[in-house]
Formats: structure tokens, sequence, C-alpha cells
């Protein structure tokens, strides 16, 4: 992978656990190094450099906070630590609880806050500080509840607006990383499938993986044949944003997501299989001889009885060879 990443962007690491996030993260905090590659901050080689020296503050899944110290403590720890003026350290503290909510409790011992309140210190003592480079954040809301988990979210997107600072967020949730990051890097088996923003992601997905893992429900991935450089399913020629230049040697598919099928007069018959309620919207799942798809429709919309056709949206068609859309974006 060559991954670049700008300074005071938004950016978040995206795939199922075990894809590689969280050794991605510790090879750029410097707690692994990489057996190849280099990493760079700047103009400065950071590869050999330890993880003390790189400026990097780290919010890990489960809360890390001295039990026995104040929340105010807490904060001030990692100035003091680095030998800070008091009075610097109090306007810091005070800052950034005021910005975490927490000024409440600044005088309280830490052991008695709750989940999201333990999660809030741990931010806090990332932004405290003025010379971090980047704060990365693996997987912060995993033991945080439900329901305070849209707040906290909420909360990262505002600090990261008036702080300025990198920030990279590992998560395997879609709506975390679509609501929170400018750029996503979806990853799967170790290896970077796209970079991009959320409407890129949606649109064009550059591999199957992507279609499948963003979306609900995913992308339908059809297998398909090739002629003179278009896409063939079910008898007929599909139209596509993609085309294949010459022949084609593996795995032919069409990728088409269920928001852009829709039901019409003539195209490629289907039978209904399934419709299923889901508030504001039906997803219909339909089949095509082996082949099953879904429709995404709005409350309201009509669902043919019988007879029914599907057709495609060909500016979001896309044509894949193993898994990778033919041609790039």
């Amino acid at each position: 992978m060559s991954v670049e990443w700008s300074d005071g962007g938004a950016y978040a690491l995206l795939g199922p656990s075990g894809c590689g996030k969280t050794t991605l993260l510790n090879i750029i905090s410097g707690l692994l190094t990489p057996t190849q590659g280099e990493v760079w901050f700047g103009d400065e080689n950071v590869t050999n450099e330890p993880a003390d020296t790189r400026n990097i503050a780290q919010v890990f899944q489960f809360p890390v906070v001295y039990d026995t110290m104040t929340v105010y403590d807490n904060l001030a720890f990692p100035l003091r630590n680095r030998g800070v003026d008091e009075t610097e350290i109090d306007q810091r503290v005070r800052e950034i609880g005021d910005m975490l909510d927490l000024t409440e409790t600044l005088n309280k011992r830490a052991a008695g806050l709750t989940a999201d309140g333990k999660q809030k210190i741990s931010l806090g003592r990332g932004l405290v500080r003025k010379d971090v480079n980047v704060i990365m954040f693996d997987e912060p809301l995993t033991v945080i509840d439900p329901h305070l988990k849209w707040v906290l979210r909420s909360k990262l997107k505002e600090l990261h607006q008036r702080v300025g600072a990198t920030m990279i967020y590992v998560t395997h949730d879609q709506t975390e990383a679509l609501t929170f990051a400018d750029q996503v890097v979806v990853m799967h088996e170790g290896t970077v499938v796209q970079i991009g923003t959320p409407i890129d992601l949606f649109e064009r997905p550059q591999h199957t993986f992507v279609g499948h893992f963003i979306g609900s429900p995913g992308m339908n991935v059809l297998p398909c044949s090739i002629d003179n450089g278009r896409a063939m399913f079910a008898g007929q020629a599909i139209s596509t944003v993609n085309s294949i230049a010459g022949p084609v040697t593996g795995r032919t598919e069409i990728g088409i997501r269920p928001e852009f099928v829709t039901f019409s007069d003539e195209g490629i018959n289907v039978d209904i299989i399934k419709v299923s309620d889901v508030g504001r919207h039906n997803i219909i799942e339909v089949k095509h001889g082996e082949h099953s798809l879904k429709l995404l429709l709005t409350e309201g919309q009509d669902i043919p009885a019988d007879g029914a056709h599907i057709t495609f949206d060909p500016g979001y068609t896309q044509i894949y060879v193993d898994g990778w859309m033919a041609g790039g974006s």
C-alpha cells in the first residue's frame, strides 16, 4: 500500500476484523516496525524512530485512565510529563475540559465516571498537547452504549473542525467511518482496496468488496460475459460506466447498487421472491434464473404483482474483472 495523509485531514480505516487496520495504526505510531517500506512524517523518515519521539496520541478501544487521579490530573498528566508551566497546563486543561463537556467533573476522581466519560478523558489527553502530529483512534466507541455513540461521534467531528489536528479513526462500522471522515481507507485482507470520499465509495466502488461492505443492503454483483467490450447478462447487453478493450481473462461481473435498479415495462424479467419493509423503504429481493438481486424502493412506490421486469441505471453500473473495476475509475 502507498497512502499519503494530508496534514489536518480526518481519515478512517474501515474494514472487517483481522484485515490489518490496527496493525497499520501501530506501524504509524511506532509500536510496530514494518518488515518492508517506510513511514514519513513530512520530510522526516521515522520508520526506525521509537514511538515516544513521534508525538502521536492514541486512543484505544478500551479507555485508559488513571482511576485514582481526578479528571483534571488525568488531562494534565501528559503536559506535566513534558515540564510545561502550571499556568499553561491550567489553561489547556480547562479549555479541553470545556470542549469535551468535562468541566463539571474536573475535580472528581476518574474511577467514578461512566465508560463514555473515561473515553472522553483518553481523547482529552491527546487534544491537550499542542505538539501532537496525529491523533489516532482504535475503535474508540466499542464499549460505549449505543445511544451515546452518536453523541460522541458528533463530538469528534466537531473537535476536528475546531482543533484542526490530523485524525485517523479505525473502525469496522461503516456509519462511524462515513460520518466522521473526509477520506475513508477501505481495507480487505491486508490490502487497501480503495481510498475516497463517502460518495466515491458508494457510487464508484473500485472493488466488489467495497460494494458489499458499504451500503445496506450492499451492491448486487452478477456474473456477466463480455461481447465487444460490453457486458452481457440474461441475454441482454447492459450499458455500463466502463467498458473492456481487447480480450479479457478472469472472472467478469457487473455491480449495481439496489438504489439504481428499477422496475420497468421491459428489460430483464424477474420473479419477486421477498419484500421487506424497513420503514421509509422496501427492500425487494428478485430472481432471474439462479441469480438473486435486490432493489430499494421508497415507501409508496408500486411493486408489480407478476411479470416483473427490471432495468439498471447505466450511470451507476460497473464491470469488474476478478473483483476490480475494469479500467479503474
